[in-house]
């Protein structure tokens, strides 16, 4: 039952997204990133070189440099290898017993968590399901998360959805997040875009983290 290979597809674009419900605006100190499962198991799937995982991989790296810029948490997803039947439960009927302990558990290297990143062992397709995020967002005083990785129809959109049932506001990363299909990950961005959050590019979160952090920054030195 191993996530079977990935074909290439283009990456969606604005054009593929309803227009948003909410005027929700991003504010880099009520802001966390979340990099959901970017592991060697899972991104082994794709072909390397094409779309929509080169792009994805990119993108998530310019969120988190401009994340860590601006003192935004970052917080990686991780599932363990080797999970005890206990512990992998109905999730084995899907896909089997899943990672083994060894290199594919390790974060991509393009996206390596550094020193003071946070690491957050994931059990379920939500990040919010049998882990602390929750608490760790409230730890740090944030309100809103921005989602990116994979996949986008599984853990990506129902950790937004959890979000939202948290009164965590999620903004969606449309060209940070990669899927099985171009169907799929359209699905995603529709629902989210639909019932539970906003759905933005790499850009326009980008440019809110940079000009919400300049506009905290200039408030603190007049003070």
């Amino acid at each position: 039952m191993a996530i079977p290979p990935i074909a290439p597809y283009p990456m969606p674009t604005p054009a593929d997204v309803p227009s948003a419900r909410v005027d929700w605006a991003l504010d880099a100190s009520r802001a966390a990133l979340l990099i959901h499962d970017m592991q060697r198991y899972f991104v082994d799937a794709y072909q390397r070189g094409t779309e929509p995982i080169e792009p994805a991989i990119a993108n998530i790296a310019r969120l988190r440099e401009a994340c860590r810029e601006a003192h935004i948490p970052v917080v990686y997803t991780m599932q363990p290898g080797d999970q005890h039947p206990s512990r992998r439960g109905i999730l084995a009927d899907f896909w089997g017993t899943g990672l083994t302990t060894g290199d594919e558990t390790l974060v991509i290297d393009e996206l390596a968590p550094g020193p003071g990143d946070i690491e957050v062992t994931k059990w379920r397709y939500s990040a919010f399901q049998r882990t602390d995020l929750r608490q760790l967002l409230g730890h740090f005083g944030r309100d809103q998360l921005i989602v990116t990785g994979v996949y986008a129809h599984m853990g990506c959109m129902l950790s937004a959805a959890d979000g939202f049932m948290n009164d965590v506001a999620p903004f969606f990363a449309l060209d940070a997040t990669a899927d099985f299909s171009r169907d799929e990950h359209v699905m995603a961005l529709e629902y989210v875009a639909k019932r539970c959050g906003r759905v933005e590019t790499t850009d326009a979160l980008v440019s809110a983290i940079e000009a919400t952090a300049d506009s905290r920054l200039a408030v603190e030195a007049a003070r």
